[in-house]
């Protein structure tokens, strides 16, 4: 029963954020850390909806009512294991998902949305915090194997459900470290890598075994992963970046953004002795309004940029929901501020680049004009406003405009895998591609997308997986291979 005056007497409230001075000095996480009586206060607003359409907006299916108010009544173990029953890594979704769950929140109709994503890192914090967070290892083995190729969040996800039901899971990584995208795309001002270093120890526990510095289709033949493993997951993400075409594209100093998020998370990680792209002494500019150009930002400002400014194609959104374009519980087209734009950061909305400029071979600055962005004719068409043409100094461009899909590599063509027109891999109902016994998930099947639905799409083809394997006995629920898309 949830306490049926805790959203009356209590607004949303979130940790403090460290001071802006002193995080700048450090890699370590903007927030915090949460007290329980903070946590206890925020859950106690939920109001255990007869309808909680918090469900509808998270692909997990995660149980929001049941472990809010298992924290609010200080049942943090069994809040726990309402937590894992739908998430295997809720540190992870708690810290990096923009959380659809509160866009859907019924008390977001007239007040500020239950604190969702917050409650949910921080019951995970406290279970680790007590030592409660423990091992799974099956009680039998099944005698079947599986490759799980790529380490992100679906891959993990995938390879610890297999792995409780018994099989060996071996999972491939390219890199020398595992994690994917939340060790080497992630700042750890997002995400502090420890959070991935002690789901590891588990996952180990459990019986996975992880391969880096290994890309299949080069370093292990498809042919002897094939024989080795009886059921192989793609989990190989989508991180084709998206380029740009215009004049100067070619001049030093212009860098897809990727390669300087990787860069910057190896150094913080002590495996790089500097970062081949830094913005220390620069003028940056970050080109695309997403998370990945947050990240930019943020990354760019720890390294000492001089300045940063963010370009965003589209004008800026209002600071609440527009009950008639965006009406409850569709996600909101809002404007979304992240810690990284706190930091000193420009933002400048409904712009285009028509030119970089340069000299001596090295970028100087940006061609930008006023635009005019058009929908209503169901494509979108960019119309530069006469008269606004300017040029934008610039030392180092960011281009943080998307990913066009998973990357054409040797192993796909070794499966006879061919990518969509999407630059994605397609599969069955059953999660299986073409190839026989080969499994996709996350954004290698979906393209770039939230960590819950990676998450989730990870569970679901572990179930695919099990199936195919013969397994007698069930894993955990897995959302529904048709379950419709966020548009976010």
């Amino acid at each position: 029963m949830p306490d049926p005056t805790g959203f009356l007497n209590h607004g949303r409230e979130l940790p403090k954020k460290r001071p802006v001075a002193l995080r700048l000095l450090d890699w370590r996480e903007v927030y915090e850390p949460s007290s329980t009586e903070l946590t206890k206060r925020q859950a106690s607003r939920c109001m255990d909806c007869g309808v909680p359409f918090c469900h509808h907006g998270c692909p997990l299916g995660n149980r929001i009512p049941e472990w809010n108010d298992l924290m609010r009544t200080g049942r943090t173990g069994q809040a726990v294991s309402q937590l894992h029953a739908t998430n295997n890594f809720p540190e992870f979704t708690g810290r990096l998902c923009p959380a659809p769950c509160e866009a859907a929140c019924v008390l977001g109709i007239g007040d500020d949305a239950v604190a969702i994503k917050q409650i949910e890192v921080d019951i995970i914090d406290h279970a680790w915090g007590e030592g409660t967070v423990v091992p799974q290892p099956p009680l039998s083995l099944t005698g079947r194997s599986v490759a799980v190729v790529g380490s992100g969040p679906a891959g993990l996800a995938a390879a610890q459900q297999l792995a409780r039901a018994g099989h060996a899971v071996t999972v491939y990584e390219r890199d020398d470290a595992i994690g994917g995208l939340l060790r080497y795309g992630i700042p750890d001002f997002k995400l502090e890598k420890r959070h991935i270093d002690r789901r590891l120890a588990q996952l180990r526990a459990e019986g996975v075994e992880f391969v880096t510095s290994c890309e299949v289709g080069v370093d292990v033949s498809v042919g002897q992963l094939r024989r080795r493993h009886d059921a192989v997951v793609l989990a190989v993400g989508a991180l084709q970046g998206r380029d740009t075409g215009l004049p100067g594209r070619a001049l030093a100093g212009i860098h897809l953004a990727m390669p300087h998020l990787v860069g910057a998370n190896r150094v913080v990680a002590g495996r790089a002795p500097f970062a081949p792209i830094d913005a220390r002494g620069k003028h940056v500019i970050v080109i695309g309004g997403g998370d990945t150009g947050a990240d930019c930002v943020g990354t760019a400002h720890r390294q000492g940029a001089a300045s940063v400014t963010q370009l965003d194609l589209y004008p800026e959104p209002p600071a609440e929901r527009d009950g008639a374009k965006d009406p409850w519980p569709t996600w909101p087209a809002i404007l979304r501020t992240y810690p990284a734009h706190e930091e000193g950061a420009e933002r400048v909305f409904a712009v285009a680049a028509s030119e970089f400029t340069g000299e001596d071979g090295r970028v100087t600055g940006i061609r930008v004009s006023e635009v005019a962005v058009d929908k209503s004719g169901g494509r979108r068409e960019v119309r530069p406003v006469p008269g606004t043409e300017r040029v934008l100094p610039a030392d180092l461009v960011l281009l943080a405009i998307g990913f066009e899909g998973t990357e054409d590599q040797p192993l796909l063509h070794h499966l006879g895998i061919e990518r969509t027109p999407r630059g994605t891999v397609d599969c069955g109902p059953d999660w299986q591609t073409g190839a026989p016994g080969v499994f996709v998930c996350g954004d290698a099947h979906r393209g770039a997308s939230l960590i819950v639905w990676a998450i989730a799409e990870g569970r679901a083809a572990a179930a695919g997986v099990h199936a195919y394997l013969g397994g007698a006995n069930p894993l955990p629920s897995p959302v529904a291979s048709d379950a419709a898309p966020l548009s976010v």
